[in-house]
């Protein structure tokens, strides 16, 4: 990690319960002599809805040491699989297996939270409006008990939610309106701060409820045909300013603002970036990010990539190949850097295309990774279905459930 992460998370806490909580939305000034272009600078009133009232509450789970696992070895979970029965099923899983760290929605691509918020964007905007979850804590210190890393994942500028509840935030059409996506979503402005400062208050708050990680995604504008994207007008974009300068400018606003809380600050990222030149058109460029973070988790999924891609014929057939050849330009390029972030490439637990992925191909694509001096990887499966046979066994707790991979869309 780039510095003392458990130095600063355990100032972080201190704080939050030695200091007076400020009255939701009250004014203070912003740190040091950083001034926001859009952003009027507040701190939200998380213990307000944070700390525990009453016998039904129980206590905030201690801080962790900071530092995630040796080696990540993790898998995604959406707010519903963390809300329900599945949930106890996958620690099983993390108990038998080299599974070590699960990858959890805080804020997914509708805008909508995963528990109740107490920051004052969140309530304004009606993100509380479905929370999952009512026993964060509880089920978070479930994790901490089992040594299983909690890792917060945070959608930035997908967020139909905000564009809807903010206009003033969000992408607008040259013909009137909110600019909208081909899945008919409006998308807010990335060249907004007060966009990634939302993004940031809920990662800091995440950190209190006792997450031990903090992932963004979508840290982009949207990757859309040329004709669509021509029709967007960016509001808040200051003049001469590029895509990848924006990207560059906001994610270094919450690095800083996450580095408060002394967890690991990671981004998700378009698996092409790896090998890409320029900035694909949605302002993400390897070493830019590579520079800020403390991990860069590239989607290398073999179903993304276009028949021919890399020389392979037909990449979702091929998962050993596919990955390893994704993986070895970020590879090579983060080398040449000074302090690059560590990589910890997402990889594909689904069936898509008429390729069904077993524990077979899960396993293809670990070993192409490993095979490249990669020990992390996160797997992807949107309804939380990985198969037990597809990890290394360990000699902790009971059998694994055996999970299958279903078919499904993915991202």
């Amino acid at each position: 990690m780039r510095s003392g992460l458990s130095t600063s998370r355990t100032a972080l806490l201190a704080a939050a319960v030695i200091l007076p909580a400020p009255v939701l939305g009250q004014a203070t000034s912003p740190p040091r002599s950083q001034v926001y272009a859009h952003h009027r600078e507040f701190r939200p009133d998380y213990l307000a809805e944070l700390l525990p009232r009453g016998p039904e509450s129980i206590p905030l789970p201690p801080p962790p040491p900071g530092q995630p696992p040796a080696a990540v070895r993790g898998i995604y979970l959406n707010r519903w699989v963390f809300a329900r029965t599945k949930f106890h099923d996958l620690i099983r899983l993390a108990d038998s297996t080299e599974v070590n760290a699960f990858v959890i929605d805080v804020k997914d691509a509708t805008g909508e939270l995963t528990y109740v918020s107490a920051v004052p964007t969140a309530i304004e905007i009606g993100a509380n409006r479905a929370p999952s979850v009512r026993d964060v804590r509880a089920r978070l210190a479930t994790l901490r008990e089992r040594g299983i890393h909690a890792i917060a994942r945070i959608v930035v500028a997908r967020d139909p939610l905000l564009a809807r509840g903010k206009h003033e935030w969000a992408i607008h059409d040259d013909r009137g309106g909110l600019w909208i996506d081909g899945l008919g979503e409006p998308w807010v402005d990335a060249f907004h701060d007060s966009v990634w400062i939302y993004s940031a208050q809920l990662a800091e708050e995440a950190v209190l409820l006792g997450f031990d990680e903090v992932q963004f995604d979508y840290i982009r504008f949207p990757d859309e045909p040329p004709a669509r994207l021509r029709r967007t007008v960016y509001p808040s974009r200051p003049e001469g300013e590029s895509k990848r300068a924006a990207i560059q400018r906001n994610v270094r606003l919450l690095r800083e603002r996450v580095a408060r809380t002394g967890v690991p600050f990671t981004l998700d990222i378009f698996g092409l970036t790896t090998s890409a030149t320029g900035d694909l058109g949605i302002g993400q460029v390897w070493e830019d990010l590579s520079a800020e973070a403390d991990v860069v988790l590239p989607m290398v999924y073999p179903s993304h990539y276009r028949r021919g891609s890399y020389g392979i014929a037909h990449p979702n057939a091929e998962p050993y190949v596919t990955v390893q050849r994704a993986l070895e330009d970020g590879v090579r390029r983060s080398k040449a850097m000074a302090n690059p972030a560590r990589i910890r490439p997402y990889l594909q637990s689904f069936s898509i295309f008429r390729v069904r992925y077993t524990a077979t191909e899960v396993r293809e694509q670990i070993r192409a990774s490993e095979d490249l001096g990669l020990t992390d990887w996160v797997l992807w499966n949107s309804s939380g279905n990985y198969p037990a046979a597809a990890f290394r066994r360990t000699r902790r707790g009971a059998p694994a459930p055996a999970a299958v991979v279903e078919s499904g869309i993915e991202r």
